[in-house]
């Protein structure tokens, strides 16, 4: 024993000697006024108990520490340093860890609410189904404070049962013209997007910005616009169902729908409110309207069409949210709606333009281009293509969605892990906004 602890203390002092040496060393051409280039650390060895492997959508493999040789190692006598603590985690992922499969689902859905207030199927999937996020959906004329109210019951619905206390992300649709949902005291009318496309940017930034403030002031925090897909002519609008029959282009040129698009997205952000470019790839170029028919495609969009243009502008300027299309683009993906394309969504959208943010669906409940798809299948396909948030404007149809997902991911391991890192982005966009229980 006694010879050990001899062994000990003479390592200890080594250690403490070797420490007093370096300090002088460092220390003593200050002290005598002169300069001197600071040492070159040695590299760092990896501890035991640090990760190797590389963050998720990170490229290259895992670094591997070289194994020992006889020549490597720490001297004898030297103190080996203290082993690394793992990284702490962000309170997002604590927050994860905490919930339940169910919760979890509830955070990667948005579901509807009558703008005038919820009804017992928007109830019954706050409460039941424990979904986290609403759409504020219809028309109301009764202004800012009755929306207000209305936002505020909503809110109440986020207990501590229910979503762990995490508030929602409130969205509508206020694009302007015909696609404005709120109006009344505290909201101005909105021009339709064709006539915010004669507007200089500078000055469509202003007026965005204080219709985001409207917004924000009745507790809205999403914006479901601007609609940045490229009508090709004027004369090709009327026949455009979703875009150009109801003036929600910027213009007929890819520069202008990205530079109008982004002055919109700007002023909501100034205004703290989340803009969400739609509808990706675009839809300007379709004749039918996902909404009310089925079979719809955009056969002449590619992967790397100009028109893509306005929404890697939009992505390179840093909106936060964008909205997938439920149409068929066989150019880029002949298989698979582009809302439920791997190829679109990862491959395009995170892949080719580097999106980080949230991927919201279009409607995935009431979308007649989806009558032919069970809706158990709807949003389980759509996060396993790799989007974050399914809107379902059909609360009655939302419990189906749910059930879809959860399913799938009690019987998949590897889906279950798709949700939850879905989940994590959403609840990491909440710490953000200020949305997460202190």
């Amino acid at each position: 024993m006694a010879r050990r602890n001899i062994k000990v203390w003479a390592a200890v002092i080594a250690g403490l000697l070797a420490l007093v040496g370096t300090v002088a060393a460092l220390t003593v051409p200050r002290f005598l006024g002169q300069t001197s280039a600071a040492p070159t650390p040695a590299p760092a060895e990896p501890s035991a108990s640090a990760s190797t492997t590389p963050p998720a959508g990170a490229g290259g493999s895992p670094s591997v520490p070289a194994t020992g040789s006889a020549t490597s190692g720490p001297a004898p006598s030297s103190v080996p340093p203290p082993a690394a603590s793992p990284p702490a985690r962000s309170r997002a992922a604590a927050l994860l860890a905490s919930m339940s499969l169910e919760q979890q689902v509830g955070q990667v859905m948005m579901v509807s609410s009558p703008v005038a207030g919820p009804d017992a199927a928007t109830l019954g999937a706050l409460r039941r189904l424990k979904v986290g996020n609403v759409f504020l959906k219809g028309r109301t004329t009764a202004g800012a404070a009755a929306v207000a109210r209305v936002v505020a019951a909503l809110k109440g619905e986020a207990t501590e049962g229910a979503t762990r206390g995490v508030g929602q992300f409130i969205a509508t649709d206020q694009e302007g013209g015909q696609v404005q949902i709120m109006r009344g005291p505290g909201f101005s009318d909105m021009p339709a997007a064709l006539a915010q496309g004669t507007m200089a940017p500078a000055a469509l930034r202003q007026a965005a910005a204080g219709w985001g403030r409207e917004l924000a002031s009745a507790g809205v925090n999403v914006n479901l616009a601007p609609v940045m897909d490229t009508v090709p002519s004027a004369g090709f609008a009327s026949q455009n169902a979703p875009i150009g029959a109801f003036q929600r282009e910027f213009g007929y040129m890819p520069e202008a729908v990205s530079a109008h698009g982004l002055a919109f997205a700007q002023g909501m952000a100034d205004a703290g409110v989340a803009a969400t470019p739609k509808h990706f790839p675009g839809l300007g170029r379709v004749t039918a309207n996902t909404d009310t028919a089925s079979g719809v495609e955009d056969s002449t969009t590619g992967r790397h069409d100009a028109y893509v243009g306005p929404f890697a502008e939009a992505v390179r300027a840093g909106v936060t949210w964008v909205m997938v299309s439920n149409a068929l683009y066989p150019q880029i993906d002949r298989e698979s709606y582009a809302v439920f394309s791997p190829t679109v969504i990862g491959g395009m959208l995170r892949g080719d333009l580097g999106f980080r943010g949230i991927i919201v669906s279009d409607d995935v409940c009431d979308a007649v281009q989806f009558s032919g798809v069970p809706p158990e299948h709807r949003g389980a396909a759509f996060l396993a293509a790799g989007g974050t948030m399914v809107l379902c404007t059909n609360a009655e149809l939302a419990p189906r969605i749910w059930a879809g997902i959860v399913d799938r991911a009690t019987g998949d391991a590897g889906f279950a892990a798709t949700v939850s890192a879905a989940a994590l982005a959403v609840l990491e966009a909440k710490d953000q906004a200020g949305l997460l229980p202190h």
